[in-house]
């Protein structure tokens, strides 16, 4: 089911962390398929950033099991089966994800460079699961959110898997998330925080912000908030 203009307002809680998925995945991919396995120091970088998605697509994962489907079961049963059976074959996949670059690190010369090729290939297969999988959640388990929730409610059930974050898992998540939204969302979010968030939270956000946006991007985002705090372009 396609988004349809009655719809397209519809608060959607795949939206945002799913773009912060897509992108780590896709720079992750492209780190791996450029990686010089044979120059230690590059290798060891590469490896610890697929360690990274695993555990982030593993929370990730979970959390959508812990929230979002016994949301839509409530309501709705049988309707995260599929997706939910797609979650276990997930955590297989990112367990032979995590063998393989052990493997990769365990090995020198050419058995190195060819375990790092396998690695590419299989990280290439899942990425290209993950995204065909995220596009059935945000759209055919949208639908179904959509049809029994009202928006308080689906925005209640992401501010209760928000909370449950570790402090780790919350700043993984806003360091590929803030980069990769529009200009639009990212005020939304921020205004969302300052309302709602302690304000060290927010701050430290917004600290971080400041370092992964250019600077157009920045002093679009200081503008909407009011925060008087440009920088230069480089």
């Amino acid at each position: 089911m396609q988004h349809s203009e009655q719809t397209a307002a519809r608060y959607d809680i795949y939206a945002r962390i799913h773009k912060a998925i897509r992108a780590m995945m896709s720079e992750t991919l492209t780190a791996v398929g450029r990686c010089d396995w044979h120059d230690r120091d590059e290798c060891a970088q590469t490896l610890a950033q697929v360690r990274d998605l695993a555990d982030f697509c593993f929370a990730h994962l979970t959390h959508e099991n812990q929230f979002l489907h016994p949301a839509m079961e409530a309501r709705a049963p049988t309707t995260s089966m599929a997706v939910a059976h797609e979650h276990v074959e997930h955590e297989a996949a990112i367990k032979r994800l995590r063998t393989q670059a052990a493997a990769v690190e365990m090995l020198n010369g050419d058995a190195r460079l060819a375990a790092g090729d396998a690695l590419y290939r299989m990280l290439a297969a899942f990425v290209g699961e993950n995204f065909l999988h995220m596009h059935d959640e945000e759209t055919r388990h949208n639908a179904v959110l959509w049809a029994t929730r009202s928006d308080a409610e689906i925005a209640g059930i992401e501010q209760a898997l928000v909370r449950s974050l570790t402090p780790v898992e919350n700043q993984q998540s806003m360091r590929w998330m803030i980069p990769a939204l529009t200009h639009h969302e990212r005020v939304a979010l921020f205004a969302g925080m300052r309302e709602h968030a302690p304000a060290p939270v927010f701050e430290g956000t917004l600290a971080m912000a400041r370092g992964l946006l250019s600077a157009a991007d920045w002093n679009k985002l200081d503008a909407a908030l009011q925060l008087d705090v440009e920088v230069d372009a480089a």
